[in-house]
């Protein structure tokens, strides 16, 4: 009939659209949506076939499309075989084992060593205990800005430069850009007991940021030296107070991470 329209519409302008045709639109809306937010290649039951086609393994369902499919995973059925399998999964296994986080590699500094820096190391025994200890004094004046040196102990194993002798052990200092040092030591027991106060303290380390300078000092539990080897009488001194050098071995430069 001319001038017909459907209730609603306006001049010129085509009719209402159904529920139906309204179910369509918005389906069409959310499969645009999903393909540009969804990646399918990381969905375990998204499958394409050898005919073209795409299936879903969870429902065993064909489709012709991408967006069929995510269309068909927006749904009841879809969400139920999902519930389902986490359900069941839940019950096979009660604890499930956390899933860790790939680890980070380390990454290694590297930088232009510039040679080895100098350094004096005395000899000292603590009259009122009848310990022998070691103060080792190393000099950085190029150290690298915000860096403090590292120190830890190595045993005559895990070093490649001279042959093993079990009766030592080497004590490793290192700070860029310079080259590690290591000095040879016995290999007794070192006392750990620390105090503010370093005139007391049996193991301490000071690193003088002004004066570029790193002090530590480590005391041996075992009370004699090897036969004809001496040490100063002098008591412990301050570490405000250095000592005249008195070499006690040759560092090395054993890799040190």
């Amino acid at each position: 009939m001319a001038g017909w329209r459907d209730h609603g519409s306006k001049p010129g302008a085509g009719g209402v659209a159904s529920h139906t045709q309204d179910n369509v639109d918005r389906r069409e809306r959310l499969r645009q949506l999903a393909l540009e937010t969804i990646d399918l290649s990381k969905d375990p039951y998204f499958m394409r076939n050898h005919l073209g086609s795409y299936e879903c393994k969870l429902c065993l369902t064909l489709h012709n499309n991408e967006g069929n499919y995510l269309a068909h995973t927006q749904g009841k059925r879809h969400q139920q075989n999902l519930a389902r399998r986490a359900a069941r999964e839940a019950k096979d296994n009660p604890n499930p084992q956390p899933i860790l986080a790939p680890k980070k590699k380390p990454t290694v500094r590297k930088s232009v060593k510039i040679g080895r820096p100098g350094y004096k190391v005395t000899k000292l025994k603590d009259p009122d205990t009848n310990q022998y200890s070691l103060l080792f004094e190393i000099d950085y004046p190029e150290i690298e800005e915000g860096l403090q040196p590292r120190h830890r102990f190595m045993s005559a194993y895990e070093q490649k430069i001279e042959p093993v002798d079990k009766n030592f052990q080497y004590l490793l200092i290192a700070a860029d850009p310079y080259e590690t040092v290591a000095f040879k030591i016995p290999n007794w027991e070192i006392e750990r007991s620390v105090d503010p106060d370093k005139t007391k303290a049996k193991f301490w380390t000071e690193w003088n940021k002004e004066k570029k300078i790193f002090k530590l000092q480590l005391h041996f539990k075992k009370k004699d030296l090897p036969p004809g080897d001496t040490a100063s009488s002098n008591p412990l001194p301050p570490s405000s107070n250095p000592l005249p050098p008195q070499p006690f071995s040759n560092p090395l430069n054993p890799n040190f991470r």
